[in-house]
């Protein structure tokens, strides 16, 4: 599939870089690059920094709960594809 994204000019260069140095295409390197960045995605997460910084979600343990259940709810949320991103 096809998409369109915008990378740092100096990323880019460096990208172009490694993939030269490892003989493959730069297409090639960004999938890889891509899946590595996936299997962490799928390992169970800490808690997000915001929740580790606003005091008032964790005074309580049911706060702090409440504050995960939510937080869940929205990553399920961000995991739903929707028509236009199969395109």
């Amino acid at each position: 599939m096809k998409t369109t994204i915008e990378i740092p000019g100096t990323t880019l260069r460096r990208a172009k870089g490694v993939a030269v140095s490892r003989g493959i295409s730069l297409k090639q390197l960004f999938t890889e690059a891509l899946e590595d960045k996936l299997k962490t995605a799928n390992a169970p997460a800490a808690e997000p920094v915001w929740m580790r910084l606003a005091g008032t979600f964790g005074k309580t343990a049911s706060a702090r709960a409440e504050t995960r259940r939510i937080q869940k709810r929205i990553e399920a949320e961000f995991e739903i594809l929707e028509p236009e991103d199969d395109l």
